[in-house]
């Protein structure tokens, strides 16, 4: 079975380090050669600046990992393809992998909507608002104040409307979750999981979870420990523990998964990296019918990412 990630940070640890080889590099989670022998189909690449980089030089940064993306993730490889739109994903041909550019957190355009205009123009297909914190769109889930949407944050979500964009929410204060909602039908939580299994304030609770789906959004179940678990002793297990709530609440159909890898420093103890995906299909398997399994693992983000 092919495989549809949401969300992973190559770009940011490869810009960080540029001795990092996508191909084999053993410093990252996802490497090209891991992705082929696992069946990958479809990985979205994160565009994510680090808090350390100084404001005036992170759109900058940002350009520097739309260029690690074409130069070093696509150019160099035959069967890695840019895909900009549903249509591009649905006619991969087999034995080809799709790439599709994201952007995580609007701190690297500031107040300049040309900006994300030229990050659109470059490929980006879906954008989260925020990290963690607030920026001139909107508050994240750890900023005190709580805000919602700004102004420029409404603007900029009707700009994903006109260009058929995704708005990313995770990462998202509560109220500027709910803002969002109000904005547009195209939405993605990328890598957000359940808060009633796990009360990490990145995760959703049951109320914002039966309005994505409801919403037909997509839900990407993360991998990341602090996420699956209170303690962080995270398996697959809790993964599924998860994955079977969301359907518990409806969710079946808006399932998908989104790793985070290479964005996190710990990973669940049987799922470390790319490659042991099938591990976590095999799993699947047993509780899931093979539709089932094909919805979680391609086709409901493949039926989602904007036409």
């Amino acid at each position: 079975m092919k495989i549809y990630d949401a969300h992973c940070d190559v770009l940011s640890k490869m810009w960080n380090d540029p001795s990092l080889s996508f191909l084999d590099g053993a410093d990252l989670h996802t490497n090209l050669q891991q992705m082929r022998s696992a069946g990958a189909g479809l990985q979205l690449f994160a565009i994510y600046i680090p808090e350390s980089v100084p404001d005036a030089a992170k759109f900058d940064c940002a350009l520097e990992m739309v260029d690690i993306f074409y130069d070093r993730i696509i150019r160099p490889y035959d069967d890695v393809v840019a895909v900009y739109s549903r249509e591009e994903a649905r006619r991969l041909p087999p034995g080809k992998i799709g790439a599709m550019l994201t952007l995580e957190g609007c701190d690297a355009i500031g107040r300049e909507i040309t900006r994300l205009k030229t990050l659109i123009r470059l490929g980006v297909r879906s954008v989260g608002l925020t990290w963690n914190y607030g920026n001139a769109a909107c508050d994240g889930i750890l900023e005190t104040r709580g805000g919602g949407l700004t102004d420029f944050g409404k603007r900029i979500v009707r700009l994903h409307n006109e260009n058929g964009i995704w708005t990313d929410v995770s990462h998202l204060s509560i109220q500027a979750f709910w803002d969002v909602l109000e904005e547009t039908d195209l939405i993605i939580a990328s890598h957000s999981n359940v808060k009633k299994i796990c009360t990490h304030p990145r995760n959703l609770d049951d109320q914002q979870l039966k309005a994505l789906i409801k919403k037909d959004a997509v839900i990407g179940v993360t991998f990341v420990p602090k996420f699956l678990r209170n303690d962080r002793n995270a398996s697959i297990a809790d993964i599924l523990d998860h994955i079977d709530y969301i359907v518990s609440l409806g969710g079946i159909a808006n399932i998908a998964l989104g790793s985070d890898f290479d964005g996190i420093d710990q990973v669940p103890r049987d799922l470390r990296s790319y490659g042991d995906y099938p591990k976590l299909i095999e799993e699947l398997r047993m509780r899931y019918s093979n539709k089932e399994v094909e919805g979680f693992l391609w086709r409901n983000l493949q039926e989602r990412i904007p036409s």
